[in-house]
């Protein structure tokens, strides 16, 4: 949910981090079920082609704020929760296949026939799952920081971080010890990031919005193994954080020398989560490519 002193944030943090606002309205919750779980997530309205934008493990929908505010105008922009994840429901099914059917059903529930994908990290397997088992939804597909063979041991600090969240009585201090996780992040970005990860309790305190209970990595992995073969029938872009230790440079160019139709971009100044470390970079990238026409 977007409240004034979300909104005041989130559009002073993208204007910091260079991204042109050309309107600062907040987008359109929905929801819907799909198999007894209740999803949601935000539209950010537009008349041009719609595009999905799938966030990573332990992200929600937020993630994708800073770049929505700037590519507004180009696509009609819907960011959802992944099960388990923001404002959708947990669940006791995470399987891949799964989470591709509820963006299909996200689809479905905003009558959009075909329409482009965006995923990073998780939400790029998932949106790579959804490109070949409905090759006839799907018209280009950006992957964001995701290939096969990335550096998983990078991320145990991280996922160690995540995993740890529990109830706390300030948000100050998630803050202070995902700075000391990640000591070169942008502070302002963290507390906003936050914000999204929580919610507030009637006593006063904070608990994560997020499922606590840890993905099936070896699955997930397993999964980004097989996204070579599933990408053969529709144009990819894959975004990759310049200085990224998730995704080495040699590994993106191997998956993107994989695919017929692949081209792969390089982001500065960004690690693993290039849409927050680096909205303009990601923006004129993902426009380029979402808008083009052959």
């Amino acid at each position: 949910m977007y409240g004034r002193s979300t909104v005041s944030a989130m559009t002073e943090l993208a204007t910091t981090l260079g991204v042109t606002i050309h309107d600062p309205t907040p987008p359109d919750e929905f929801r819907f079920s799909r198999a007894g779980c209740r999803l949601h997530g935000f539209d950010w309205g537009g008349t041009r082609f719609p595009v999905l934008l799938l966030h990573g493990g332990g992200l929600t929908a937020h993630t994708w704020d800073f770049v929505c505010l700037g590519l507004r105008g180009a696509a009609r922009l819907v960011a959802p929760d992944l099960r388990g994840h923001g404002d959708s429901d947990w669940s006791d099914d995470y399987r891949i296949d799964t989470m591709a059917a509820d963006v299909v059903a996200a689809a479905d529930h905003l009558g959009f026939d075909r329409f482009h994908l965006v995923g990073m990290s998780l939400g790029g397997v998932v949106a790579a799952h959804v490109a070949d088992s409905r090759p006839d939804r799907v018209e280009r597909l950006a992957l964001v920081d995701v290939a096969p063979g990335v550096d998983f041991e990078s991320t145990r600090r991280m996922r160690a971080f995540m995993t740890g969240l529990g109830p706390v009585r300030d948000l100050e201090t998630v803050v202070e010890a995902a700075m000391r996780v990640n000591p070169r992040a942008h502070r302002t970005g963290v507390a906003y990031r936050v914000g999204t990860l929580f919610r507030r309790t009637p006593d006063g305190g904070w608990v994560p919005k997020g499922d606590p209970r840890p993905p099936d990595f070896p699955t997930i992995l397993a999964a980004m193994d097989r996204l070579a073969a599933r990408l053969t029938g529709v144009p990819v872009l894959l975004v990759r954080g310049g200085r990224s230790k998730v995704l080495p440079q040699a590994t993106a160019e191997h998956l993107v020398g994989r695919i017929p139709d692949g081209r792969l971009v390089v982001v500065p100044n960004a690690g693993h989560n290039v849409q927050e470390d680096n909205p303009p970079a990601l923006i004129a990238a993902l426009r380029a490519f979402l808008t083009h026409r052959p």
